[in-house]
């Protein structure tokens, strides 16, 4: 008598996408990961000793950078989703073309090595976070800890804003990490998003 074959186990669901969120700064780029961390990397702008000079000589400042930017995108590894915040291009003060540059390295180098990125505007952040798009860094904070308890972010407001950008990186992913009310999912319209293929939307 032939024996009949076991039933097949039935599919184990898929895993849940990694989403990685980015706030980049030269002095605190927040990082954090679906799976479950939060980091903050940055350098203090090293002072010369001679009291007449305000920042390190380019060739010291550029390498001060390079080695930033190397810690930034090894932290953020090679998840299935990269969420950037853009820069405020209203901000004012010193270091702008530095930050300008730190910015698109990483985004190029995020691009490269193929990681979809997804952009979000500082408004459309705090929208997601909060459903105001100006509240202020406070209240970010202050969502996000009530919203996202798994993810520490001490009260650092680079750290809530990647956890924000995380968030609502796996809500357009269809895995949001919590339900939010409509008037703060409206930010999500407001991204750029990638085209993935095998888009489960």
């Amino acid at each position: 008598m032939t024996a009949l074959a076991p039933d097949p186990s039935p599919t184990a669901p898929a895993p849940a996408p990694i989403v990685v969120g980015v706030d980049p700064s030269l002095t605190g780029t927040g990082i954090a990961s679906s799976n479950g961390w939060v980091d903050v990397h940055g350098y203090k702008r090293p002072r010369a000793k001679d009291p007449g000079i305000t920042q390190l000589p380019h060739a010291e400042r550029i390498q001060a950078m390079r080695d930033l930017l190397t810690l930034v995108t090894t932290t953020i590894g090679h998840p299935d989703l990269a969420v950037i915040e853009l820069p405020a291009v209203s901000r004012s003060g010193g270091g702008a073309h530095e930050r300008g540059w730190f910015w698109w390295q990483l985004y190029h180098h995020l691009t490269l090595n193929e990681v979809p990125v997804a952009l979000m505007a500082p408004n459309a952040r705090a929208l997601y976070a909060t459903g105001r798009g100006n509240a202020p860094k406070g209240a970010v904070i202050d969502a996000v800890t009530r919203r996202y308890p798994a993810w520490a972010t001490e009260g650092n407001d680079n750290a809530a804003d990647a956890v924000t950008l995380m968030a609502a990186g796996r809500d357009w992913l269809g895995h949001p990490l919590t339900t939010l009310p409509k008037t703060h999912r409206t930010a999500l319209t407001k991204a750029t998003w990638p085209t993935l293929i095998g888009d489960p939307r």
